[in-house]
């Protein structure tokens, strides 16, 4: 969350974050949610900042929509397939 805050006063911002949704000290979760709450005070509108997408071994539903919800681009679930990754690369235009 430090780097993407850093990254944006820097004029460099990331263009892609993969996050788990289990990490230590801050979930995955949580951290999507301050990186949303960065770019809404840098007035950033929602489906313009950096893409996000959940890579996770967590396949349920409600974590999947609750991802969505707290405004993930995309998600996968490990072991990552590398066509899906290279589909969500594509339609972010990052390829």
């Amino acid at each position: 969350v430090e780097a993407v805050h850093l990254s944006h006063k820097e004029g460099a911002p990331y263009n892609l974050i993969a996050l788990d949704i289990m990490m230590p000290g801050m979930n995955g979760t949580e951290a999507l949610r301050k990186i949303r709450e960065i770019e809404e005070v840098l007035s950033i509108a929602p489906g313009e900042g950096v893409k996000i997408i959940m890579t996770t071994s967590l396949g349920d539903g409600k974590s999947i929509m609750a991802s969505f919800k707290d405004q993930c681009d995309g998600y996968l679930v490990k072991p990552i397939e590398k066509v899906k990754l290279l589909k969500y690369l594509q339609e972010f235009q990052l390829m």
